[in-house]
């Protein structure tokens, strides 16, 4: 399982306070808290300052790769504002993300073309977000083919089917759940990933709603997670899943969490 550490977004109060006052100190705190509770990648997204995002987001991946040695999920809905972080980044980063909207694509499949990152698919395109498992299919079926004749190697793709709230659509969850399970048949060898707390939009005790819902998209072969990791229920639930889905050869993983004592909750 691949966990992308999610905390370090500016649209949280903190956080965008911190790179506004360009507070080094409290951004590696929160880089080093994720990096040690699990997290393979810290994204960093400086989104809501639209005229000074680059700047920003070449500073957060600086301040992050000076505190741990992690790689970065570059986080943003500017292509120029990720080909500015790539010129700060050490190693080899998660971008985050392309879809099917046009001008999105054309400009970011130049930068990704040919490299090693990571890239996130995103099943979104010009006509909106997808609803059905067929609108999912038919986007990832010409994201994973684009970046393929554009020599990005399949295990470096995680396809994004889109959470969307069951609170507006009670389909949306198993819609999401049954996506996730026919994107891993059809294209052998790709990875799927998600941020999923959008599951839980508009109700109550959100952070229950979460973690359950993780368990079932591991279920399902979900292999990727944009997720708090300082969440100790969802970690160890995400460990238990992979576990009981025959992920965890041996039970390493789950061993080493209860030799940890992360089920201590």
């Amino acid at each position: 399982m691949i966990v992308v550490g999610e905390l370090i977004n500016a649209s949280r109060k903190k956080i965008g306070q911190a790179i506004m006052d360009k507070d080094a100190e409290y951004i590696r705190s929160v880089a080093r808290s994720q990096y040690e509770a699990g997290a393979d990648y810290i994204d960093v997204n400086a989104g809501i300052f639209v005229e000074e995002e680059a700047d920003y987001i070449k500073w957060l991946v600086e301040v992050v790769q000076q505190e741990v040695d992690a790689p970065c999920s570059i986080d943003s809905p500017s292509p120029a504002a990720i080909e500015a972080a790539l010129t700060m980044h050490r190693g080899t980063p998660m971008i985050n993300s392309i879809s099917l909207e046009k001008e999105r694509y054309e400009t970011l499949m130049p930068i990704v073309a040919g490299t090693d990152f990571k890239v996130v698919a995103l099943c979104m395109s010009d006509e909106g977000m997808p609803e059905t498992v067929d609108d999912r299919l038919e986007i990832a079926d010409k994201l994973v083919n684009g970046l393929l004749r554009n020599n990005v190697d399949i295990d470096n793709i995680y396809v994004d089917p889109l959470v969307q709230p069951i609170s507006t659509n009670k389909d949306f969850g198993t819609g999401f759940l049954n996506s996730v399970e026919q994107i891993i048949k059809r294209f052998e060898g790709v990875h799927t990933m998600c941020g999923l707390s959008n599951i839980s939009f508009g109700l109550p005790n959100r952070q229950f709603l979460n973690q359950l819902f993780a368990v079932m998209a591991i279920s399902k072969g979900l292999d990727g997670l944009i997720i708090n990791p300082l969440d100790r229920r969802m970690m160890a639930n995400m460990i238990a899943a992979e576990a009981l889905a025959g992920r965890d050869q041996y039970c390493a993983n789950y061993l080493q969490g209860f030799r940890q004592g992360l089920f201590d909750i």
